[in-house]
């Protein structure tokens, strides 16, 4: 082939990403469409190859190691086999190929004859020219040949380039699990033994969310991940390893102190070993450590570790004066710390599909590095833009500092998984941003998908690598067709890049988070967009705070105050959004659930071309969006019958707890305990359209009836807490008076024969009595016996008694005082139906609806069978949470109407 017909293939392949980006940065979307169709088909030869490698990684890693060693040479076999044919084929190819070559070599001109033009020569003529033509057949018919022959060969290359990376995955992986099973620490766990070790810290400790088991809050822990240097037994010898395990820390006073271990710290300690919880895991056990005091350090952590240490802990000490939102997420945004954040603002970011700005993200490193090289711009011209040329920096000093930029971000963000993972992806939108070459970015996606799984196959089965590999892959390729397809319907160019980016990210990961939280969220596009804004300056001051805070504290205090403000801005998406009524939506979880989800996906892609043609369509899905987020009362009263017109009181269900309301106007109810679970009672008072609350009952410190206290408070008008007198356990109590005073909420005790009215409903509150010496104080000594118990009236005449956990010795003494309760419509039935109920209260109060709170498939076995039938032989018709679901009643007397939203 001569040289002037390689020259259009050389243009075809180079101009039109020149041409690209000199349209994407004048926002034609004219000029976009043409450039996006002369960039020609996305290169996705590097594709299959990286599935290859991480498909059989995550396959293998929970195999024995002899298994493991099945797969690799089941996948090296037929690889060398596949490689060996497409040799061959090649081989052929330039067989034929050569042939074809010499068949051309000479010029045709050279056999015509000369002499005389009589008919002698013009039978020579055509006897040659038919001759000519026989030729050209046959070089046709070899060039043909050659070409399938070539073709035959790329096909055998490729598939056993698939199998071979395929092998190469199952091997790494294989080595990986058995090094992680090799040595005693895991049988040792098998056996839950106690052992003496020396570990190496490998991360910043973290802390657990507060759990509730049963009445009691579980304690908050602290989890380091670790690897045991040197372990020994009571009754053995020491043995020198390096196996990786999770240490469970309940550090109580000393909290602060292992909270300052830095990775590379050495420390001796004792504890029990215990299997991890499942199989095929990073870890090879968990090591709760006996009742830690002080951390016993034997080993200093290196140079580059203090270094980092002290650069975060600078950036945490110049967010010490920010508002509490602004000092817990600028450390998450910047670094990945996210020690301050609250579980509440966690939810709410979680609801918003925001969690991405709580980690360390490739958008990180790419902030940093546009900030050297510049706007988007071909390569050639990257040193002249950004600070590089304000610093008089080269290309390839501006490589170097670039490289250097990415080390630093690795050691102070942590080498962890996710750090490796943000620093892989951020290089490769620096790819995007230097060239505009968007036919390089799949393959080098790919190949960093490669890299990283041959060098940690632990990330083949992470979801938090799967959810990062496929935004990046969707900003790559669904994004800009996305965003062009957006600019030819008239969409401003950036907003309809910002538009195009989130809808590509969401419709690519919002599958994958069903599988982990069978839920969808319906505000995540809109709040993405509005914190996009905000994303990049608060990042830029943030990383500017950390550089400075070593060398000028003062300097820093002032760049994190400033960057407050868009932090700020961002929380206060995150909390609006997840405030809304329709924020998230249930959903199918675990992978069929995700298939649908997918599958739903892929539909609204393909009609939305056709349906873009219909504004009124359009419109009216954008308004089914909007009334389905914002769930006007009315409307969501019409379409689920929730909450009954007219209801006057509602037991919420909130799993194993109590959570009550009582209405008390427009917008307005009184809560009589909170639940376990702040996002289940927010639910619940949200259904129910109560955004003021003059009064908060809490009838005694019980977990399951507090912890959901700061549900309560979100985002409404709380008058008061009343609380019972005794305050057992005492932790519990102390959470209460700490949620109150963070919301500036006053707090009150109840005592018998008070008398209490909020609008319609109105209460009387009969125990717990005063009275020392007395059988009220004799009967107080337990928590459940300390509850607060209210008989109510409500609008329409309707009574109720709410017992809280009262247990049958209260129960009793109830029955003895003056003020019995005397028969009510309605009971809750005491400790969740517990067995343990005084039948002369049954008999006494008479209540034609008994309700019970429980949690399904709780382990307490409530409700128990003998009280739900003690309350259906005197006379009451029992519903119950856990099979019913929330429940409200409304009309009193033969009026009288219980519903549940089963």
């Amino acid at each position: 082939m001569s040289s002037r017909e390689a020259r259009p293939e050389c243009r075809d392949d180079s101009r039109p990403d020149f041409q690209d980006v000199d349209r994407d940065s004048t926002g034609s979307a004219a000029a976009a469409g043409e450039g996006s169709r002369r960039e020609g088909p996305t290169d996705l030869r590097l594709v299959p190859p990286a599935l290859a490698v991480w498909a059989a990684a995550a396959a293998t890693l929970g195999l024995s190691g002899r298994w493991a060693v099945v797969v690799a040479v089941a996948c090296s076999l037929p690889a060398l086999v596949l490689l060996a044919a497409a040799g061959r084929a090649i081989r052929r190819g330039r067989v034929i190929g050569g042939a074809w070559a010499g068949s051309t070599g000479g010029d045709s001109r050279e056999g015509r004859p000369s002499g005389d033009s009589g008919a002698g020569s013009t039978d020579a003529g055509l006897r040659a020219g038919s001759a000519d033509r026989g030729s050209r057949a046959g070089r046709a018919d070899r060039g043909v040949r050659a070409g399938s022959a070539v073709g035959r060969a790329r096909v055998l290359a490729a598939g056993g380039a698939v199998l071979l990376c395929a092998a190469a995955g199952a091997a790494v992986a294989g080595l990986h699990g058995a090094d992680v099973r090799r040595g005693p620490v895991p049988a040792l766990a098998r056996e839950y033994a106690r052992i003496d070790a020396e570990v190496r810290v490998t991360s910043d400790p973290r802390t657990t969310r507060p759990a509730v088991r049963g009445n009691h809050s579980a304690p908050v822990l602290l989890l380091i991940d670790a690897e045991v240097m040197e372990v020994r037994t009571p009754d053995g010898p020491t043995t020198r390893v390096r196996t990786p395990v999770l240490l469970m820390v309940a550090a109580g006073d000393h909290r602060a102190d292992w909270q300052q271990l830095l990775p590379s710290t050495r420390l001796r300690l004792a504890g029990r070993l215990s299997p991890p919880a499942h199989d095929g895991e990073r870890l090879a056990a968990v090591l709760r450590v006996d009742d830690a005091g002080e951390p016993r350090i034997t080993g200093p952590p290196t140079g580059i570790q203090r270094a980092a240490g002290d650069l975060r802990a600078g950036l945490r000490e110049a967010t010490d004066g920010l508002d509490a939102d602004a000092r817990a997420l600028l450390p998450g945004l910047v670094v990945g710390d996210t020690s301050r954040i609250p579980p509440e603002l966690h939810d709410a970011f979680k609801a918003t599909d925001l969690t991405h700005l709580l980690s360390v993200s490739g958008a990180n490193l790419s902030i940093l590095l546009f900030l050297l090289v510049g706007p988007p711009g071909s390569a050639s011209s990257a040193e002249r833009r950004g600070l590089a040329p304000l610093l008089g920096l080269s290309l390839r000093g501006t490589a170097v500092i670039g490289g250097v930029l990415t080390l630093a971000f690795i050691v102070v963000c942590r080498p962890e998984p996710s750090v490796l993972r943000a620093a892989a992806c951020g290089l490769i939108t620096l790819l995007a941003i230097g060239t505009g070459r968007r036919r390089s970015l799949i393959p080098a996606l790919a190949a960093a998908v490669v890299l990283l799984v041959l060098y940690d196959p632990w990330l083949a089965r992470s979801y938090g690598f799967l959810l990062s590999v496929l935004a990046t892959g969707a900003l790559l390729t669904l994004a800009p067709r996305w965003s062009a397809a957006l600019r030819a319907r008239r969409v401003p160019g950036r907003l309809a890049e910002i538009l195009a980016a989130a809808a590509a990210a969401q419709a690519v990961c919002a599958p994958v988070v069903v599988v982990l939280a069978s839920r969808v969220s319906l505000v995540a596009v809109p709040c993405n967009l509005l914190a996009e804004f905000a994303v990049a300056p608060a990042t830029v001051l943030g990383f500017a705070a950390l550089a400075v805070a070593p060398v000028a504290p003062a300097v820093a205090e002032v760049l994190a105050w400033v960057a407050s403000w868009p932090v700020g801005w961002i929380a206060t998406v995150a909390r609006t959004g997840a405030g809304l009524p329709g924020a998230e939506a249930q959903w199918p979880g675990g992978w069929s659930g995700a298939a649908l989800l997918a599958g739903l996906t892929v539909l609204a892609v393909l009609l939305a071309p056709r349906l873009a043609r219909h504004p009124w369509i359009c419109g009216a899905a954008g308004l089914l969006l909007v009334l389905a987020v914002l769930r006007p009362v009315p409307l969501t009263r019409i379409m689920t019958g929730w909450p009954p017109p007219g209801w006057s009181f509602a037991l919420c269900d909130v799993g194993q707890g109590d959570a009550m309301v009582l209405a008390a106007g427009e917008g307005t109810g009184v809560v009589v305990d909170a639940g376990p679970d702040p996002g289940a009672v927010d639910r619940c008072l949200r259904d129910l359209a109560v955004t003021r609350v003059p009064l908060v009952v809490l009838t005694h410190f019980h977990a399951d009836h507090v912890r959901g206290l700061p549900g309560v408070l979100r985002g409404r008008a709380v008058g008061a807490i009343q609380t019972t007198s005794l305050e057992e356990p005492p932790e519990q109590a102390a959470f209460v008076r700490r949620t109150a005073a963070a919301a500036r909420v006053p707090t009150v005790r109840a005592e018998a024969g008070e008398r209490r009215r909020s609008g319609p409903v109105e209460w009387r509150v009969l125990w717990p009595r005063p009275g020392p010496g007395g059988a009220g104080e004799a009967a107080v000594r337990e928590a459940n016996d300390s509850s607060v118990t209210l008989r109510v009236r409500a609008a329409g005449g309707l009574t109720l008694l709410l017992l809280g956990d009262l247990e049958p010795p209260a129960q009793r003494e109830l029955l003895r005082g003056p003020e019995a309760p005397g028969p009510v419509d309605v009971l809750k039935v005491a400790h969740h139906g517990s067995a343990f109920q005084d039948p002369g209260l049954l008999h006494s109060v008479r209540p034609r609806l008994a309700l019970i709170s429980c949690g399904a498939d709780n382990p307490y076995g409530h409700p128990s069978p003998r009280t739900v039938a003690a309350l259906g032989v005197a006379g009451a018709r029992v519903l119950r949470t856990d099979t019913d679901g929330p429940i409200a009643v409304a009309g009193a007397g033969k009026e009288l109407r219980a519903v549940s939203r089963s």
